[in-house]
C-alpha cells in the first residue's frame, strides 16, 4: 500500500457524532452512535429496516432532525430556544458535508475518463486541475487502477469500477466514509479485493467509517462494532464478536448462521430448550429462569446410532439423537433438521454424510460440546434481578 496522499491529512482525527430522526413515507428512522477515527462501524438489519435512510439521512440527502459532527464542525443541529444569542438550526447542504457516500453501485460518470471521474470531487472543491489530476493518479495508483486511468468506465469490470469509485470518493479527502452493501454486487474474489482495500483505508485514513452490509462476513472482518436496526431504531449495539456470537434477534442468528433456542433454566446448571437439556458458558440461569442459547451448526458432530440420550452430561458434551426429515446442501455438506429439533440446524461435513449413509427417515446421534454453547439470560430478567 502507497502511502497516505497529502491532500487527505486534513481529513484525520474527527470522531463522527449522530443522533438523528427522520421519516420517508410514514416510516420513521432513529438513531444515535458515535464513530471513531480509523473505527468501521457496521450496521445489519432486515430490508426496510432503515439502513440506507440512515447513511442518507447523515450524508444530507434526507431532511432529518436531530444533531451530526464530524470532529469539532457541526452538520445538523437543532434549532435554539429562540431567546438573544441561540443557536440557530444548523443544516449544511450534502456538497459541503465533506461525507463521501458509495452504494452498490459506482456511477461513474461515463463520458469520463476513470480518471477525470476520480480528480472530479477536487475540482468540485476548487481544486486546480493539474492538482486535481495528482491526487485522482495518487488515489489509482493506491486501488490498483493506476493503469487504467485513460479508460472509460465501461472499459472496465464491476469490480474495477467499484475500486475506482472507492478512489473518487477518497480523491475528495472526505472526514469520513459512509458505504451502502458495496461489496453486494460483486463476486466472491472481487468482493474479498474490495474488503481488503476498505481495510487498508481504515488503517491508513484515519477517519471513521459507517458500513451497512447483508453479509456478516463484512462485519467479521472489517468492524469492531455492529449496530442492529430493526423498524427504524437501533436494537442491538455492541462489538461485532458478541452481536454475532450471541444474537438477541431470530434476524441476526439467521444473518450469522447460528441457532438460537429460546431455553429455560433447569436443575444443576443446563439449560432446557426443544426438547433437549443443554449445558454451556455464560449466564448461569437459576430453575425456571427464562434466556436463550446460542451455537453454530457447524459445532455439532454427527454420529451414527447408537442412540444417545437427550440430556447434558457433567463432562460438558450435549449428546442427544434424532431422526433425519429435511437436508439442504452446502460447500463441502448437507445440512441436517431432525423430525424432533426442527428448529436447528447441524453443519454435516460431506465425508461424515457419506460414511453414514446420510438421508432422510435416517436416525442420527449428535455431540455437543458445552464450550460451543453460549447462554444469556433475558435482558428484562437481568434488569429485575434484585441487587446482592
Amino acid at each position: 500500500m502507497s502511502e497516505r496522499p497529502a491532500d487527505a491529512q486534513g481529513a484525520m482525527g474527527g470522531r463522527l457524532s449522530v443522533d438523528l430522526r427522520a421519516e420517508r413515507a410514514g416510516f420513521r428512522m432513529r438513531a444515535a452512535f458515535g464513530v471513531a477515527p480509523g473505527e468501521i462501524v457496521a450496521v445489519i438489519g432486515p430490508n426496510g429496516s432503515g439502513k440506507s435512510t440512515l447513511l442518507e439521512a447523515i450524508a444530507g440527502q434526507l431532511p432529518a432532525t436531530g444533531r451530526v459532527s464530524i470532529g469539532g464542525r457541526v452538520l445538523d443541529a437543532p434549532v435554539g430556544s429562540g431567546g438573544p444569542g441561540a443557536p440557530r438550526a444548523i443544516r449544511l447542504p450534502p456538497s459541503e458535508r465533506r461525507l463521501a457516500l458509495l452504494g452498490q453501485r459506482a456511477l461513474l460518470f461515463p463520458h469520463l475518463s476513470v480518471l477525470e471521474n476520480v480528480a472530479f470531487g477536487p475540482r468540485a472543491q476548487g481544486v486546480p486541475r493539474a492538482e486535481a489530476r495528482r491526487r485522482a493518479r495518487a488515489r489509482l495508483e493506491e486501488v490498483g487502477l493506476g493503469a487504467f486511468a485513460s479508460r472509460r468506465p465501461a472499459g472496465l469490470s464491476g469490480g474495477q469500477q467499484q475500486r475506482a469509485a472507492i478512489a473518487r470518493a477518497l480523491a475528495a479527502a472526505p472526514e469520513a466514509l459512509l458505504l451502502d452493501e458495496p461489496f453486494a454486487a460483486l463476486d466472491a474474489q472481487t468482493a474479498a479485493q474490495a474488503r481488503r482495500l476498505v481495510a487498508a483505508q481504515r488503517d491508513s485514513a484515519g477517519i471513521p467509517i459507517v458500513l451497512v452490509t447483508h453479509d456478516p462476513m463484512d462485519a467479521l472482518l472489517l468492524a469492531a462494532r455492529t449496530l442492529v436496526m430493526q423498524d427504524g431504531a437501533v436494537v442491538q449495539e455492541g462489538a461485532t464478536a458478541e452481536v454475532l456470537g450471541h444474537p438477541r434477534s431470530d434476524f441476526v442468528a439467521a444473518v450469522a448462521g447460528v441457532n438460537r433456542l429460546a431455553v429455560t433454566g433447569a436443575a444443576g446448571g443446563a439449560v432446557r430448550a426443544a426438547g433437549l437439556e443443554l449445558r454451556g458458558h455464560g449466564d448461569a440461569l437459576r430453575d425456571g429462569e427464562h434466556g436463550t442459547a446460542v451455537f453454530a451448526p457447524g459445532s455439532v458432530r454427527v454420529r451414527a446410532m447408537p442412540v444417545a440420550p437427550a440430556a447434558a452430561e457433567p463432562n460438558g458434551v450435549n449428546r442427544w439423537s434424532g431422526t433425519v426429515a429435511l437436508l439442504e446442501p452446502l460447500p463441502g455438506g448437507i445440512r441436517v433438521h431432525t423430525v424432533e429439533q426442527p428448529g436447528i440446524a447441524v453443519d454435516c461435513p460431506s465425508t461424515v454424510a457419506v460414511t453414514v449413509g446420510l438421508r432422510p427417515g435416517l436416525p442420527l446421534a449428535f455431540e455437543l460440546s458445552a464450550d460451543d454453547v453460549s447462554v444469556r439470560r433475558d435482558e428484562r430478567q437481568e434488569d429485575e434481578r434484585p441487587e446482592r
